[in-house]
């Protein structure tokens, strides 16, 4: 599990939360999709929508799916675009693993960026877990993502 914890690590700093990386080709109708492989190990994150959107993680170990995560994240102020919630949630997200209080499946526990404070509070281990990830702009709730995942057998 150590070898899968250190990967999704790499992973998510090489998709999504890396706004310089490119996406590849959809693998559905209107997906947004990133992929990252390492050795015997293929991680693709997979995506529709903007500032309201659901997606899921997946993580293969000698393709065979191994490891999964789905997420569900509504923007609560309409007043900010797609570019604004990714401005306040990629920095965020890069810091994933940094936090050794947090397993890493989002991003740390709290971070503060200029008016944007990130929290992001999990129950459970990479084998089963669930939780929820909270933006604030200038302390009034402006974001909000529940997850949940876990090992597949």
């Amino acid at each position: 599990m150590d070898n899968i914890k250190e990967f999704l690590i790499e992973a998510k700093k090489q998709t999504y939360a890396n706004e310089g990386v490119e996406k590849v080709s959809s693998s559905r109708s209107g997906s947004k999709d990133y992929e990252y492989k390492k050795d015997n190990l293929i991680y693709h994150d997979t995506y529709f929508g903007g500032t309201n959107f659901i997606g899921e993680e997946v993580v293969y170990l000698d393709n065979k799916i191994y490891w999964a995560m789905n997420y569900y994240g509504v923007t609560l102020d309409e007043t900010l675009g797609e570019e604004a919630m990714d401005s306040a949630l990629r920095p965020a997200l890069m810091l994933v693993g940094e936090d050794n209080n947090v397993i890493p499946v989002r991003g740390p526990k709290e971070f503060d960026n200029g008016e944007y404070k990130y929290t992001f509070e999990v129950e459970g281990d990479l084998d089963y877990f669930n939780g929820i990830e909270i933006i604030y702009k200038n302390d009034k709730k402006i974001y909000e993502l529940k997850c949940n995942g876990g090992l597949i057998k």
